[in-house]
């Protein structure tokens, strides 16, 4: 564990609703994705050396934890989610020793290190699913194990032991002929779901965390936790299984049910977390707890973060970066309705008004970039000024921000047009799937959502340098990086903002600084102004005698301050002071006065 070289927020000062405020409450995560940050031997795949050798980068952004996605041993079928060996580091990033060194440095520059925790699922190929292959193992029941369905040929179309389908496409079973029966993966088939019902399941993990905090990691970011308890009957039974208490919803027109609603939030969840805590951080200082928590409603992170609950420190909730999907799928996706994500973020901030916290992010190794999705980046005047828009959007608000490698820098999606560019498992298998096999949706239409929604978006390698591979790896290393470098790296890279006081870069390390020696903005109550203006995004954080106004234009046009925002307004005088602009102080201040806010113009103002 680590210390900070970083201002605290003063004792007295309510955060969460704990008695005293804790160290994560005016931090700043980055997440880096390892494969994709730094490589420094010529493979073409990021490793942790790499990440090493930018720990001082990362310090003069100001960033507090660091945040990896996994490194463990794995097939990476997808990228490292598929966990084979918990306690090794896969040869592809580096040693053990390697990792010890991070930690070390990062430590030493005052930088903590939160590893992610992928225990809803394993590989296929870890020791446990291998082990509990043979139904006379004392692995036999770790993972979700069924028989054919009865009048079924075992591993024929229709045996499956329900209609689920994978978020990744196809069945959600897989048929072993090993042990002759199914194991259910929500995500890969080489992501088989481990059976949190079985207390040795959990004793194991349990035992694997603590390994890792006792090395000197300083906490976990939880892949997609919420879904480790499943609902089902008295007998035991999922859902749609014959004899099952519990009906499945109907088939959608792929062909198949979805096992979220079932998976997500389930009725132990609460149970296993608080017993979790029990185990691995009782009697800890210093660490972090971050869930990523699909299907779980704001009302339910305000619970689980409660300190008193003794679960999690905070939760990563999905409703914000689902507004612009369709009918409920990212393939068709839809224009920012501004409106209706300040309603979506407002329902996350009321929530934990008054105990629990929340994480703030737009970006991350499974989102699009933002700027792209939510900004312009037709022009670079218009990338720049978005991108510091919508930063300072997410970081005013209260609870924790994190920012994903790259967003710093105003880095864009990939803007594919070939479906050979793509790598990432998802996106290639609903492609086959909606327009291959479903027929659901044109190649045509499919190739636009991937542009715009594909996680590979996020994957391109880090924009370092103007170099041929972006700095990334070397001009003449052995292999060209493992997915192509965005074009734009010529103009859009850590080289060219570092040193230039108007950046996207140099933006960013005002607001975390911001976050750092003003207790208002991490601790502050949020209030929500003129929620039905279709431009402008406002609001207002207090602490005490301070209180700032927080305006940010979400369009390209030249927006009217409207009436709650201008109201506010008229407590700063003709000389608003004005603490931090995507513009200039002088352009802002002209701005304010006319009442008006220029394309992707933010302020905030203290009142």
């Amino acid at each position: 564990m680590t210390n900070f070289n970083r201002p605290a927020l003063p004792a007295g000062v309510r955060t969460n609703g704990a008695s005293t405020s804790p160290w994560w409450a005016n931090a700043v995560v980055y997440q880096i994705y390892p494969r994709s940050f730094q490589d420094t031997d010529g493979d073409g795949l990021g490793d942790i050396k790499g990440i090493t050798r930018r720990l001082d980068y990362l310090a003069d952004l100001g960033v507090d934890v660091l945040w990896l996605s996994p490194v463990y041993k794995s097939p990476q079928d997808d990228n490292g989610y598929d966990i084979a060996d918990y306690q090794s580091i896969d040869p592809m990033f580096g040693t053990l020793d390697d990792m010890d060194e991070l930690l070390a440095q990062a430590h030493k520059r005052g930088l903590k290190i939160v590893m992610d925790l992928v225990v809803n699922h394993t590989s296929d190929e870890h020791a446990w699913f291998q082990a509990s292959r043979d139904k006379n193992d004392p692995h036999a029941d770790w993972y979700w194990w069924r028989p054919a369905r009865p009048g079924h040929e075992p591993g024929t179309p229709g045996a499956e032991p329900n209609r689920w389908g994978s978020y990744f496409g196809g069945s959600a079973w897989q048929y072993d002929p090993k042990r002759g029966e199914y194991f259910f993966h929500q995500y890969s088939p080489k992501q088989p779901d481990l059976n949190w019902e079985n207390p040795q399941v959990r004793h194991a993990v349990y035992q694997m965390m603590n390994w890792w905090l006792d090395r000197g990691i300083d906490g976990f970011r939880m892949d997609v936790i919420t879904q480790i308890s499943k609902r089902v009957d008295p007998n035991g039974k999922l859902p749609g299984e014959t004899g099952s208490q519990i009906e499945d919803y109907p088939a959608g027109p792929d062909g198949y049910s979805s096992p979220f609603p079932f998976c997500s939030d389930g009725p132990r969840l609460d149970e296993f977390l608080k017993e979790m805590h029990r185990e691995v951080f009782d009697g800890r200082e210093g660490y972090l707890t971050v869930g990523e928590a699909p299907g779980v409603a704001p009302q339910r992170n305000e619970q689980i973060t409660d300190p008193a609950a003794r679960e999690l420190d905070m939760l990563f909730m999905f409703e914000h970066v689902d507004i612009d999907c369709e009918n409920g799928t990212k393939w068709n996706p839809t224009p920012l309705d501004v409106p209706k994500l300040k309603r979506t973020l407002a329902a996350q901030q009321d929530a934990v008004a008054k105990k629990g916290w929340v994480s703030l992010f737009f970006d991350n190794h499974d989102q699009p970039r933002v700027v792209s999705r939510w900004g312009d980046d037709s022009t670079e005047e218009n990338r720049v000024h978005s991108a510091k828009a919508l930063a300072m959007l997410l970081h005013m608000h209260r609870g924790t921000p994190y920012i994903y490698e790259g967003e710093e820098l105003g880095m864009t999606n990939a803007h594919f047009t070939r479906l050979d560019q793509y790598r990432d498992l998802e996106s290639l298998n609903m492609f086959r799937q909606r327009v291959e096999q479903a027929r659901i949706q044109s190649a045509e239409s499919m190739m636009d959502a991937l542009a715009k929604r594909s996680r590979d978006n996020a994957r391109t390698p880090m924009q370092w340098d103007d170099s041929t591979y972006a700095g990334f790896t070397a001009t003449d290393a052995r292999k060209e990086p493992w997915i192509s470098v965005n074009p734009n790296h010529t103009t859009v890279n850590a080289q060219a903002q570092q040193d230039d006081p108007d950046s996207v870069f140099s933006f960013f390390k005002q607001l975390i600084a911001l976050r750092h020696n003003n207790p208002v903005v991490s601790a502050g109550d949020w209030h929500l102004l003129d929620e039905s203006d279709p431009q402008v995004y406002a609001f207002t954080r207090t602490l005490g005698d301070e209180r700032l106004l927080i305006a940010v234009n979400l369009s390209g046009k030249e927006a009217r301050i409207p009436g709650e925002t201008e109201a506010a307004l008229t407590a700063v005088g003709e000389t608003p002071d004005i603490m931090l602009t995507s513009y200039d102080p002088q352009h802002s201040a002209d701005s304010l006065a006319a009442r008006t806010l220029s394309p992707w113009e933010a302020v905030t103002v203290r009142l």
